[in-house]
């Protein structure tokens, strides 16, 4: 979902209600660091002031055009059954890694391992295309398409990450704590798209909306895509400017 060039906040606001962006969690369930976000309570369920989440998302654009504008990559992370195929398309769109499945322990801070073996999946790849597994056994040919298959799944949305990105995005900060204490530990900046429930005290983006609804991630992520599309415009111009001059 787009939000048309031009629309003012309160017009934002009122697409963003539709698509049910203000739903929170019960009052129980809210963390406290969420509090400057919400609006009130409806049946003891939390409203998210969205004019606060969009505030929010204008800081995480500018920071994520200046990463692209800086040829940075950002790493998109959605392994929760609501933001896979978002993530996963969008991040397409723009040719940045992803991650969709469980974020495996150790894919920043034990990169080089990481690293290692999408090598070899690689390499597997290569070898089947030009017939060099013809050599093994009906069984390792077997094995070989087993592991292959596993490292396809959880490594192929990165396996053009040569090294940390600049950023990375998370859908639910809450249920993604793992891939955020990795990036947290090698000081990855986080923008994430965090519910009521969840801690966004540790993250330099938070932008707190539904984020369990597919339309509202959605609308989230494609206006971080266009960001980054944008930052990466600008800088392939401006390098454009240079040379002319």
């Amino acid at each position: 979902m787009q939000k048309d060039a031009g629309k003012d906040k309160d017009a934002q606001v009122k697409d963003l209600f539709k698509i049910g962006a203000h739903f929170g969690y019960s009052r129980a369930r809210r963390h406290p660091s969420t509090g400057e976000f919400i609006f009130g309570y409806k049946n003891k369920t939390a409203v998210i002031d969205l004019s606060k989440s969009l505030e929010a998302l204008e800081k995480a654009k500018e920071f994520v055009q200046k990463i692209a504008s800086e040829g940075k990559q950002v790493l998109f992370v959605g392994t929760k059954n609501e933001g896979r195929s978002v993530v996963k398309k969008y991040a397409g769109f723009i040719g940045q890694p992803f991650v969709t499945e469980r974020w495996i322990g150790g894919a920043f801070t034990n990169f080089k391992e990481i690293r290692r073996r999408i090598d070899k999946m690689k390499d597997y790849r290569a070898k089947e295309k030009a017939g060099e597994l013809d050599i093994y056994t009906k069984r390792e040919r077997t094995m070989i398409g087993i592991e292959r298959t596993k490292m396809e799944k959880y490594f192929s949305g990165i396996e053009d990450m040569e090294k940390m990105p600049g950023a990375m995005v998370v859908i639910d900060s809450d249920f993604e704590k793992i891939a955020m204490a990795e990036a947290k530990q090698l000081k990855v900046p986080i923008i994430g798209l965090s519910g009521s429930d969840c801690d966004i005290r540790f993250i330099e983006y938070p932008i707190v909306a539904n984020d369990s609804a597919k339309a509202s991630i959605e609308f989230f992520v494609s206006e971080l895509v266009e960001a980054y599309k944008a930052g990466k415009t600008a800088a392939q111009t401006a390098a454009q400017e240079a040379v002319k001059s």
